[in-house]
């Protein structure tokens, strides 16, 4: 079933940007869909920074769409963009991909072994299906293909004619001192990922001066397929445009009016596809917004090609927590599909419409997706009872699905911390898993795994990739016989009271009251004393109870929940652990 907005009560960002939309397409293109974009350039792994890139606008043709009004969200693949250089920690590459450097990416082979034809396609690809899994719906436009197919080829002729015009809107900024240098690069737990190389600016190049001019176009060698060519000279009347190249040396002449194989430098080429398509609303990063920068010229330039500059909010930086356990495979920076290993779609979109684009936030790799999820399902229940605030459903109802539908979801979504815990303590034997997770609520017990899921793997997949070998739970094979034997009276009566109550508390709510319990029964206070009623002390002798527990479990002064724990060990092994 379509969900529909109510578009009417919310208060959210994404309203507010999708009325703003509407109102400047009637102004600009009455009667026509709305048009909205993003870009990417697939010149190595796509991080969740860029994903922002295409959240951003995803969200507000949503939001249109959801209204019932006609929307396109186009996604500009800049996959004949020039490769820049190799990246670290990609695998199946090494330092011989240097020699591809100034190539269009659709010329750069593929990382070894991967089933797709060249580079571009290759991490294309990845992002398309975390796309698909995110509910995200888009029109993919390849830019290599719109190059070679001659389809942006009346508007290189006019940038080329107008050539003089495009230099003086560059020239009024390039004696002007950057705004800001290269970034140092952060420790990856704190790193923000930049959409440095993936927001459809791989270089802020704006064309070459020479002796004979300033050129808006870049041709690709005929010989070595690399940019590193200067323009010598261009007939408007004929289009006769000559280049030699500077890293082989080859010279040559071509018709620009018939040729297909170069494209407009940076600067002028997303002005140009601005007016191309018609675009409406597109976000930049920070990076593109400040001035001089791509978007400011850009805004400068669209009126060349006879269009106007789209809305353009500029959107914050995406950090990222708990990197240290992450695989090196991808150099330290994680991708939509590692996020979608151990969160939900559901989660990570979330995590997008909940903060407008110019607040940064941070994407939890580490012990905070466990706060993560207990926020997250907190809503879940404030929805369902009615208690949220209105633009907190609104961020929820983006969360759980699309105008097109529901996302996929767990049925039985329980909490995220027992399930990690579950997982941690089971190491990957279902049975074991499955026999827990029916014991938390014996009224209603979980009848298969897959009720649980997919909830269950994204917490064993977390468990698995981000808890370092010395932080999972290794339960004890033998009972700690000589701690058992040091124990004070106190101590052992805290024991002893536990065992008597473990058979008639066998479950998540019934463990959780018995061991915040004992410590207020030893103490002369009803298990049910509610914390006003006890004094300070008992909440210090919860904590030495815990602790002790958790030494005579697992050898630790800490570990999973003590419930969750004292269930997924099983009674009959607790009872030998505690020495009865």
């Amino acid at each position: 079933m379509p969900i529909v907005a109510q578009s009417t009560e919310t208060t959210d960002w994404v309203s507010r940007f999708a009325d703003e939309v509407i109102e400047e397409s009637e102004r600009r293109a009455p009667g026509k869909p709305v048009v909205v974009a993003s870009g990417l350039s697939p010149s190595g792994p796509i991080h969740l920074g860029n994903l922002r890139e295409v959240m951003t606008p995803h969200l507000v043709a949503d939001e249109i769409r959801r209204r019932g009004r006609r929307v396109r969200h186009l996604i500009s693949w800049d996959d004949y963009d020039r490769y820049r250089k190799v990246p670290a920690g990609v695998p199946g590459i090494d330092a011989s991909w240097a020699e591809h450097i100034g190539k269009p990416l659709t010329s750069v082979p593929a990382p070894e072994g991967s089933p797709h034809p060249n580079w571009a396609e290759h991490f294309k690809a990845a992002m398309i299906e975390s796309l698909a899994e995110m509910g995200v719906e888009f029109d993919g436009i390849s830019q290599a293909a719109q190059y070679t197919s001659g389809a942006y080829r009346e508007q290189i002729l006019h940038a080329m004619k107008h050539r003089g015009d495009i230099d003086a809107v560059l020239d009024q900024y390039r004696t002007k001192p950057k705004q800001a240098g290269k970034k140092q690069q952060k420790p990856v737990d704190e790193a923000e990922l930049e959409a440095e190389e993936g927001s459809g600016a791989a270089s802020e190049d704006d064309g070459s001066s020479g002796s004979a001019g300033y050129f808006p176009y870049k041709p690709y060698c005929g010989n070595c397929e690399k940019d590193l060519t200067t323009v010598t000279s261009y007939d408007d009347d004929t289009t006769e445009l000559a280049y030699t190249c500077t890293a082989c040396g080859f010279e040559e002449t071509v018709r620009l009016s018939e040729f297909d194989r170069g494209k407009l430098v940076w600067k002028v080429d997303w002005p140009m596809r601005w007016a191309y398509e018609g675009v409406i609303f597109e976000p930049s990063g920070v990076d593109h917004s400040s001035p001089g920068s791509s978007f400011q010229v850009g805004g400068q330039i669209v009126g060349i090609f006879g269009g106007e500059q789209p809305i353009g909010p500029m959107y914050a930086f995406v950090g990222i927590s708990g990197m240290a356990k992450m695989s090196s495979s991808r150099g330290g920076v994680p991708v939509p599909a590692d996020a979608l290993k151990i969160m939900e779609p559901q989660l990570l979109r979330w995590l997008y419409a909940r903060r407008r684009p110019n607040q940064s936030f941070k994407i939890a790799f580490d012990q905070e997706i466990q706060r993560l999820y207990d926020e997250w399902d907190k809503l879940v229940a404030k929805v369902a009872d009615g208690s949220a605030l209105p633009a907190d459903v609104a961020a929820y109802t983006r969360a759980v699905g699309t105008a097109s539908g529901e996302l996929p979801k767990t049925p039985r979504p329980l909490p995220y911390r027992t399930l990690a815990s579950v997982a941690d303590i089971t190491a990957g034997h279902q049975d074991q898993a499955l026999r827990i997770l029916s014991e938390l609520d014996p009224a209603n017990p979980l009848s298969s795994l897959d009720e649980a899921r997919p909830r269950f793997d994204r917490a064993e997949s977390w468990i698995n990739t981000h808890v370092p070998a010395d932080q999972r739970t290794v339960v004890r094979d033998e009972p700690d016989v000589d701690l058992l034997k040091s124990l004070d009276e106190a101590s052992q009566r805290s024991v002893r009271l536990l065992l008597d109550g473990l058979a008639d508390n066998w479950s998540l709510d019934g463990l959780t009251h018995l061991v915040y319990g004992v410590p207020k029964v030893q103490a002369g206070f009803p298990a049910d004393a509610t914390p006003k009623e006890l004094p300070p002390e008992i909440k210090t002798a919860q904590r030495s109870f815990f602790a002790l527990l958790y030494h005579l479990l697992v050898g630790r002064d800490t570990g999973p929940r003590l419930p969750t724990l004292l269930l997924a060990v099983g009674q009959e092994r607790v009872r030998t652990l505690l020495g009865e």
